[in-house]
């Protein structure tokens, strides 16, 4: 079986309104299994919008603490398989050993990244604190969200897609990637962040979805100081968050969000 590697593909439906029926072609978001690989050995199968698979791999290697650095994978290679796609990588000896430790053999959902764990240690598993003096405007925070949904083709054509976005310290939108798992969409920009050299100390990143554990997991292995989330905190990404110095700012909508940790990196130019 052929999987495209587009971010939706388009079906035959029927559609109702009142007592009219008719026939139609919809738009809905691809999802297909993505089975990583490292050196040979399967490690994670996810669930995901099959595009980007480059910048997936990347970030979601660093996220889960199998790469330092975007040069850690020294090869890529995106294969069809019967039911899906196979993310071949190889990375040096010293990495895989990593991988060997904390081997997961996980099947990841569009909503989970923690399924197969093994114990709480992994589960809370975090790197050094956020180490910045970066201050972001309240206004940079407005003009990003106010800006986000020109940035999200595939949100506009099914409505089933989050987006992560990485955001300068202007509130310009630097990057955005979209998938139907929120922790994928953030892996994925992580991963195009790297392969463009950007800098995370150098603005913020933002999300379309709710903010978990894993997410704040996964901005502080990127680097990012400030986190920033149009849904709601869970209290572990609280916790977490506080503990990591990261700022976390959430419930963002038009010209409001609160900030729930580390409120000094937040400024407003006004004062």
């Amino acid at each position: 079986m052929i999987h495209p590697r587009t971010g939706h593909v388009t079906v035959k439906a029927s559609s109702r309104e009142a007592q009219l029926e008719q026939e139609i072609e919809k738009a809905i978001a691809s999802e297909v299994p993505v089975a990583f690989i490292y050196n040979d050995v399967s490690h994670a199968v996810m669930m995901c919008t099959p595009q980007d698979l480059e910048d997936f791999a990347r970030g979601f290697s660093l996220s889960e603490g199998i790469i330092n650095k975007a040069e850690d994978i020294e090869s890529i290679d995106i294969r069809e398989a019967e039911n899906g796609l196979l993310l071949t990588m190889k990375i040096p000896e010293e990495n895989f050993m990593g991988v060997l430790r904390r081997k997961r053999n996980l099947t990841g959902s569009t909503s989970c990244s923690l399924c197969g764990i093994e114990n709480l240690e992994e589960a809370l598993c975090m790197p050094p604190a956020i180490e910045s003096t970066v201050n972001i405007s309240a206004d940079a925070i407005y003009k990003a969200y106010d800006d986000l949904m020109q940035h999200q083709p595939e949100k506009k054509i099914t409505g089933a897609v989050h987006a992560a976005a990485f955001v300068d310290v202007d509130g310009n939108i630097m990057l955005v990637r979209e998938d139907v798992g929120r922790h994928n969409a953030l892996d994925k920009l992580i991963g195009a962040s790297l392969a463009a050299g950007i800098s995370p100390q150098n603005g913020f990143v933002l999300l379309t979805s709710r903010c978990s554990s894993e997410m704040v997991q996964k901005a502080v292995f990127f680097g990012a100081p400030i986190l920033a989330a149009i849904s709601a905190p869970t209290s572990l990404a609280v916790t977490l968050a506080d503990a990591a110095n990261l700022t976390l700012v959430a419930l963002l909508r038009e010209k409001r969000f609160i900030t729930f940790t580390h409120t000094d990196r937040i400024t407003d130019p006004r004062l």
